[in-house]
């Protein structure tokens, strides 16, 4: 803000700078003046023919006179020379209109460009510089955590749909932030119950073994009695254990699914620019289909599209990558094929389940969850997602249901 403000300063000086030239150079033809090459003109006439030519013929002469005696001879109100022409004295008067008006126009001229280009400067300041100057720190608040003032909107249009969605971002981090708080509090009240729990199967399964490894039951009946009930207290163990591990999962799966319509064009189009820049060296191809509307989340279909396209840029050789289209019943069919599949086929019923990852990953990074996030979304928006190998390609195709 400063810098454009001194940049202001520093244009007005240098115009007031052009205003001072303009107005102070001398005229760059002082010396050969128009209305000294028209009385010579004039004088010549005058000694060839004897006659006094109209001044009307002359830009800058108002008047020729012959001396006829007396003083009043040289008063006049405008400028004027006397020559002698065949003995004879003449009085030849003039005004320098060239000067004053070539000089009015420089200056009308340089005012007019010195109003538009401050008047730009300063419309750029109020609009522009000066909005971007009072969000330019919210990226930096965000990143550290204070998310409870609003953006202001404003009426300028250069910068409504990013603070517009800066906002949303303020809000969506918002709303992640207290969800976060809310699941570590369920998270820990439920720990805290289960292991509560734990402790009583946990205490019996111990007296039992303890009882069992002292020989307390000779009667192989009561010993198989005990074994069972260790075995009992076990599973109830194990009950709990995946209770915990469902819980966890639920707590990585709660997504916001909005339910509304769109034409798969927009998806696809928004999918295409994201990797068609990013994929040098892959043959990506997207076919060219009948639009239609599909009910569900774009974003979200849009975020599905992405991780199967990103594992296939990791998982296959980088040949290519193709989106193909297809109808069954009231759905359509997008499948994303990518060559150089290396899945052993026995694995792919897995490639759904969470923190689940294939054999042929390698020391790629990864976390098994990006399948199993595409699999609960499309559930979510009433879809589907399967997979196949055919041919050493892989093919991962999405449900979508048709409006």
């Amino acid at each position: 803000m400063k810098k454009f403000d001194r940049l202001i300063i520093i244009v007005t000086v240098l115009i007031a700078a052009v205003f001072i030239v303009i107005n102070s150079v001398p005229d760059a033809d002082s010396g050969t003046k128009k209305h000294n090459v028209e009385i010579n003109r004039v004088v010549r006439v005058v000694a060839d023919t004897g006659e006094i030519p109209d001044t009307g013929c002359y830009e800058t002469l108002v008047g020729i006179y012959p001396q006829t005696g007396g003083e009043s001879f040289y008063v006049s109100r405008n400028d004027y020379v006397i020559r002698e022409i065949n003995g004879k004295l003449y009085r030849i008067e003039y005004e320098e209109k060239n000067r004053d008006n070539g000089r009015l126009y420089a200056n009308c001229t340089a005012a007019a460009f010195a109003v538009m280009l401050l008047g730009t400067l300063i419309y750029l300041r109020q609009t522009v510089i000066k909005p971007f100057a009072e969000i330019r720190e919210m990226p930096l608040e965000l990143a550290k955590g204070d998310l409870a003032v609003p953006l202001k909107e404003r009426k300028s249009g250069y910068f409504g749909r990013f603070i517009w969605g800066l906002d949303m971002l303020r809000e969506k981090l918002e709303h992640t932030k207290q969800t976060e708080l809310e699941l570590q509090k369920e998270k820990k009240t439920m720990l805290m119950s289960l292991s509560h729990d734990i402790k009583t199967p946990l205490s019996a399964i111990k007296l039992s073994a303890q009882a069992l490894s002292r020989g307390l039951y000779p009667d192989p009946g009561k010993q198989r009695e005990t074994a069972e009930r260790i075995a009992a207290n076990a599973v109830e163990i194990e009950k709990m254990v995946g209770e915990i591990m469902r819980a966890n999962t639920e707590d990585i799966m709660r997504f916001d699914v909005k339910d509304g319509e769109f034409y798969l064009s927009e998806v696809t189009e928004r999918v295409k620019t994201f990797f068609v820049d990013k994929l040098s060296g892959t043959v990506f191809t997207v076919a060219e289909f009948p639009d239609c509307i599909i009910s569900g989340d774009a974003d979200r279909l849009g975020e599905v599209l992405r991780n199967i396209i990103e594992n296939a840029i990791k998982y296959g050789d980088g040949h290519y990558i193709r989106v193909t289209f297809s109808d069954e019943e009231d759905c359509r069919l997008v499948t994303v094929s990518n060559s150089g599949c290396t899945l052993p086929e026995d694995e792919l019923p897995h490639i759904f389940d969470s923190f689940w990852r294939g054999s042929n990953a390698g020391s790629k990074d990864g976390s098994g969850l990006g399948l199993y996030i595409c699999r609960s979304l499309m559930s979510a928006m009433g879809g589907d997602i399967f997979a196949e190998i055919c041919d050493g390609e892989m093919r991962v195709t999405v449900v979508c249901r048709k409006r």
